[in-house]
């Protein structure tokens, strides 16, 4: 394993940064936070342009064929500068996803599109009770003529205010193995009997709920072989958890150096708040999570893209960058003081995201358990 970066993946990073500095300022984060997209059609289009919604798509998809381990600077360089968007729904969740286990005839038609900013997806996984196993999944489909009927409800969808293709996770039948029974449809959103409706949330994201109400889906639709789906889906979520560990890591950096930068200019009593042992302190061990953070997920993201084993490795970094991400970002409204409380200053954005970022594919417990499993216990 190479702990730096290529020269290639450096360019990526320093050039994603820039862009989102110029285009995406806090400003237009706040406004696209307010909205109901929750994205800008023409930061999108740019995006497309740059062509990073195919970075990790064959080019015969239209893409460029990089790898996961690219796609993770890039979604760091994101959580670092905060980009407002379906990007992970999208490209991580959705075109991911029909790369590896949609038909050739599926990847022709959805991984162009979505390489060049045309198509939102979304993954329409957890239910009532938002959990990330296939106990969970309630969400029936019923086989008639030459296609499949789905009922159900689905809750905390990401993006799917904006998405035109939702990727379900629906029960085919019932057996004693819940993993066993499960498939993956894609489904048009616009299809009669999709009724979405946005969410309030804390991080002011636009997750979703979603009801399937006898929605008509043809068998050409589906992912890979009816009633084999969960590995599918345990695909998704690996490589999507991950993708937001990512994220957090480079939201994090951003808090961290924002801290140290006020620590150092402040002047209280003087001289700078960042001369005083318990502000050094504060720093100190937000670079610790932060560093320890960005290794054990580049250590798992290493993993996935070179299709090695990654269970442990992947839970391992969620659970820690859940719980360290909001760490950091606690610390540091404690050095900015009483400006860091208001609603105006910025870090309130990142605090934000961490707490969102904690639950999504799971929170620290979540974690945990799968870590415990995978030792034997």
């Amino acid at each position: 394993m190479e702990l730096g970066l290529t020269e290639e993946q450096e360019m990526l990073k320093t050039s994603a940064r820039d862009f989102l500095e110029k285009e995406c300022p806090k400003q237009l984060v706040r406004q696209l936070d307010e909205s109901d997209k929750g994205y800008s059609p023409e930061l999108w289009r740019k995006m497309a342009e740059l062509g990073w919604m195919g970075l990790v798509f064959p080019e015969k998809y239209g893409g460029s064929g990089g790898s996961f381990l690219d796609l993770i600077v890039l979604l760091e360089a994101m959580g670092y500068n905060i980009l407002p968007g379906p990007f992970l729904s999208t490209v991580v969740l959705g075109g991911l996803t029909i790369l590896a286990a949609g038909s050739e005839e599926q990847k022709k038609e959805f991984l162009p599109k979505v390489a060049n900013g045309e198509t939102i997806l979304t993954l329409a996984l957890t239910e009532p009770s938002a959990d990330y196993n296939a106990a969970s999944i309630k969400t029936k489909t019923t086989a008639r003529n030459d296609g499949y009927v789905i009922n159900g409800t689905k809750l905390f969808v990401p993006d799917a205010n904006v998405a035109d293709y939702i990727l379900c996770v629906a029960r085919t039948k019932e057996g004693k193995n819940p993993e066993d029974g499960v498939a993956v449809f894609l489904v048009d959103a616009k299809s009669p009997g999709v009724k979405c409706t946005l969410l309030k949330t804390l991080a002011r994201d636009k997750q979703c709920e979603i009801i399937f109400d006898n929605v008509t889906v043809p068998k050409k639709n589906i992912l890979g072989k009816p009633d084999q789906g969960w590995p599918i889906v345990e695909g998704a979520i690996q490589k999507a958890t991950v993708a937001k560990c990512a994220e957090m890591v480079g939201g994090a950096q951003a808090a961290l150096e924002m801290a140290v930068r006020y620590a150092k200019e402040r002047v209280q009593f003087g001289r700078p708040i960042g001369s005083f042992q318990a502000i050094q302190h504060y720093c100190a061990n937000m670079v610790t999570d932060v560093d320890g953070s960005r290794f054990i997920t580049y250590k798992a993201a290493w993993e996935v893209s070179e299709g090695l084993p990654a269970t442990m490795d992947v839970a391992i970094a969620k659970a820690w960058i859940s719980e360290a991400y909001g760490r950091v970002t606690l610390l540091a409204h404690q050095i900015f003081g009483a400006i860091g409380f208001t609603m105006d200053h910025d870090i309130h954005l990142y605090y934000r995201r961490a707490k969102a970022g904690e639950i999504m594919f799971g929170d620290g417990d979540f974690q945990r358990a799968i870590v415990a499993s995978e030792l034997g216990l």
